[in-house]
Order: C-alpha cells, then sequence, then structure tokens
C-alpha cells in the first residue's frame, strides 16, 4: 500500500517584484495552513516523507506541516524537481520515492497538481487550491505502480473555516 498526500502551497504575495520561486506566502497562506493542519493532525498517522518545491512559497508551507506534525528532519527535503507546472514531470519524479516509504506528502504547484489529483485519484475536483491538500491510496507495492488510486480526504481551507 502506498499513500500518497499532496498538499498545493498556500497564497503567496505578488507585491515584491520578485522573480516566481522567490515570491513568500501572504498572512492568508499561513491562516489557511493553520486551518487545514487542524483538520489534518486528527487523521495524519506518522511516517510520512515530506518532499517540497525550493519554492519559497512551498517551502514555507512544507515548514508549517513538518512542524506541526514533528516531522523528523531526516524526513524532510527540498527538491528542485518539484518546481514543476507539469503533472508528468511531477508523477515521474513522485515514482522516485524509495519503495521502503509507505507515505510521501508532497508540496508543489498548479496546475500540476490538480491534474494529478484527478488522474490518479477517483474522485474529481475542479482545482486544488492554495493550502489544499489530497490524500490518495494506492493498492500497489512500488511508487512506480501508482496509477488508480482512492481518494479518501480532500481538505479546502474555505470548507473548514
Amino acid at each position: 500500500m502506498k499513500r500518497l498526500i499532496l498538499v498545493r502551497h498556500g497564497k503567496s504575495s505578488w507585491d515584491n517584484d520578485l522573480p516566481d520561486h522567490k515570491r513568500p506566502l501572504k498572512k492568508r497562506g499561513y491562516k489557511d495552513a493553520e486551518v487545514v493542519l487542524k483538520a489534518f493532525d486528527h487523521f495524519y498517522k506518522p511516517g510520512a516523507l515530506l518532499w517540497s518545491s525550493y519554492a519559497v512559497r512551498a517551502h514555507e508551507t512544507a515548514k508549517m506541516f513538518k512542524e506541526k506534525l514533528n516531522v523528523p528532519d531526516s524526513d524532510f527535503e527540498i527538491k528542485e524537481e518539484l518546481y514543476t507546472f507539469n503533472q508528468n514531470e511531477l508523477l515521474s519524479f513522485i515514482q522516485t520515492c524509495p519503495d521502503d516509504r509507505e507515505k510521501l506528502m508532497i508540496f508543489a504547484h498548479n496546475p500540476a497538481l490538480t491534474i494529478l489529483v484527478n488522474s490518479l485519484g477517483d474522485k474529481h475536483i475542479d482545482n486544488l487550491p492554495t493550502t489544499g491538500l489530497c490524500v490518495i491510496d494506492f493498492k500497489v507495492n512500488t511508487w512506480k505502480e501508482i496509477e488508480e488510486g482512492k481518494t479518501l480526504l480532500t481538505l479546502f481551507p474555505k470548507n473548514l473555516r
């Protein structure tokens, strides 16, 4: 069994004239993460490997999850390959996860995440919003085999306020 947890980064700021990957979270990004984490904390069982895009907005979101879920430093990695907007690139990278890990949490970007949620899970969503989270389980033994999963949980900040 493999469990994939996909999280879109929090709401980011366009206020500064910064390159895309350096855009920080807005206050709302932090607040939304707290709301989603409060709900997810009841569902989460320890043991996930956390991989985040190096983009500031994704990395900051991932750090909040890491702290709240008490994920050890050894299970938290920043991955350049996750700064992609292409679902095929994202899926290919997810499939490199070591097979001895049953749970993988990814912090990345749209449109790749929404397309991936819809192609891998069994419940369609129109859009994975900022700080949106989706959990998909797969009855497979290797990450390379993930194709048709069961969507167990979707958490969207607007539905939790």
